[in-house]
């Protein structure tokens, strides 16, 4: 499975990410991550996921 892996301060997380073209655009969303730090897209299906280590702040 593919997905984009998220840093600590890239929280909160939300989709479509900076990194995906123009055409592939749909309403912007913030993505809640679950217990096991993933979190999926509604509309686009991408999966986000936090980094092994990352340092979560004030989330």
């Amino acid at each position: 499975m593919s997905y984009v892996e998220l840093d600590g301060k890239d929280l909160p997380a939300y989709c479509p990410n900076p990194a995906m073209p123009m055409w592939s655009s749909h309403p912007r969303i913030t993505i809640p991550l679950d217990h096991h730090h993933t979190g999926k897209c509604p509309y686009c299906g991408t999966v986000y996921r936090l980094k092994e280590g990352a340092v979560v702040r004030g989330h």
